[in-house]
């Protein structure tokens, strides 16, 4: 039987300023910095060793898989990141107040913006500064997949590849897998796994830095959930 861990990253300097993240790289804030922290004492207490780590390419899940691997003592593991398991894109809305685009749009509409399955956000233009057309570690992505915006359905559709390539793989062979990754990456992947469905899914949340804890038997399916 495997172990998968899920950790969503702590709190974000952006969760903090209450701004639209997406696939922009914020740090973590101080409380960030120490809920990871605590997430990697509970992983010690459960007595949870791992085999294999996996995390996105934005700092504030970086740092909180090596914090949380360093509490409990296994910052050596073997380590892979990919822009896969990233945040999902919040298009043009990334670095705008959430409150402030409520008012501007109505909070019905920011909430189906952030909380539906299939409707995408504002595009992001690939011209515009703050396009991550412009960050250099997508410069070996073709140009057409670097989205301007995605929502829950997109985001499913490109974590599940990760999935299926990496994490089962290892699952289905014995290993424990640490993925710290972000609230809708992971929500795509408890989706996947837990077979929710689309309406359902706009429900479940992830707290941040709180370990989610799967046992799966050979065949990946669910023998106990739960969270330390």
């Amino acid at each position: 039987m495997s172990k998968l861990v899920f950790i969503r990253h702590g709190q974000s300097e952006w969760n903090l300023k209450n701004l639209f993240t997406g696939w922009v790289d914020v740090n973590l804030s101080e409380q960030g910095e120490r809920e990871a922290k605590e997430a990697g004492r509970k992983l010690k207490e459960a007595g949870i060793e791992f085999d294999q780590a996996y995390t996105s390419v934005l700092t504030r899940a970086i740092k909180t898989l090596h914090f949380a691997l360093e509490e409990s003592g296994q910052l050596w593991i073997p380590e892979e990141k990919s822009w896969r398991l990233n945040e999902r894109h919040y298009g043009a809305l990334q670095g705008k107040n959430k409150q402030a685009a409520a008012e501007k749009y109505g909070d019905e509409q920011v909430h189906i913006w952030r909380r539906s399955y299939d409707v995408l956000p504002p595009l992001l233009d690939a011209n515009d500064e703050g396009s991550a057309a412009n960050d250099r570690r997508y410069a070996n992505l073709d140009p057409r997949i670097v989205p301007g915006g995605e929502n829950l359905k997109v985001t499913l559709e490109r974590v599940i590849p990760f999935w299926e390539d990496k994490i089962a793989p290892d699952l289905l062979a014995g290993k424990n897998v640490i993925v710290a990754a972000h609230g809708n990456s992971l929500r795509a992947l408890t989706k996947y796994i837990e077979q929710i469905s689309d309406e359902d899914i706009m429900n479940v949340e992830m707290a941040t830095g709180q370990p989610v804890v799967y046992d799966l038997d050979d065949k990946l399916n669910i023998v106990k959930k739960e969270k330390l």
